[in-house]
């Protein structure tokens, strides 16, 4: 008698199970991911003391005397909601012609004073270093921004001068 060979039924693979040490390193991951996106959103590492950045205090004094020219980068909402800094000028950073309207305001100098703020200090630090390549030779950030930061409390809670705004 001839027969097939003796072969067990096709059962599949077992599903994967998630051990607990995967689901800790998941989890160890997660936390770590977290703690930097964090870090970065509320720009805790920033440091008001380095060069090239300004506390919000002398931003505000500076801005006053004309030492420099204080632009606020942020969104029209974010001007609305917080009003802005007294002495700073609204450019919001997501426009095409942001350059072009700083330029204005410098007069077409690309070496006069400017100093960036924003909430957190996240988008004034990137905005810096684009101004910095794009040929700006004194762009100066606020660290702390309106909202507070790694660098310090921020414009509005150092209770700093703000200006409504409005459409």
């Amino acid at each position: 008698m001839t027969g097939a060979p003796n072969t067990k039924p096709d059962r599949g693979e077992a599903p994967a199970r998630m051990t607990r040490r995967s689901f800790g390193i998941l989890g160890v991951g997660a936390v770590v991911g977290g703690t930097v996106f964090a870090a970065r959103w509320f720009n805790i590492t920033a440091d008001a003391s380095a060069d090239g950045t300004l506390s919000t205090p002398d931003a505000h004094a500076a801005a006053l005397s004309g030492e420099i020219i204080l632009v606020d980068i942020r969104r029209p909402d974010e001007w609305e909601r917080t009003g802005l800094g007294e002495g700073a000028v609204p450019i919001d950073m997501r426009r095409d012609d942001f350059t072009d309207a700083l330029l204005v305001q410098t007069g077409g100098r690309t070496d006069r004073p400017v100093a960036l703020i924003c909430a957190r200090g996240v988008r004034s630090r990137k905005m810096t270093q684009r101004l910095l390549g794009a040929g700006f030779t004194m762009i100066i950030d606020v660290p702390e921004g309106m909202l507070g930061s790694g660098a310090g409390p921020g414009w509005v809670k150092r209770g700093l001068p703000v200006v409504a705004w409005s459409a």
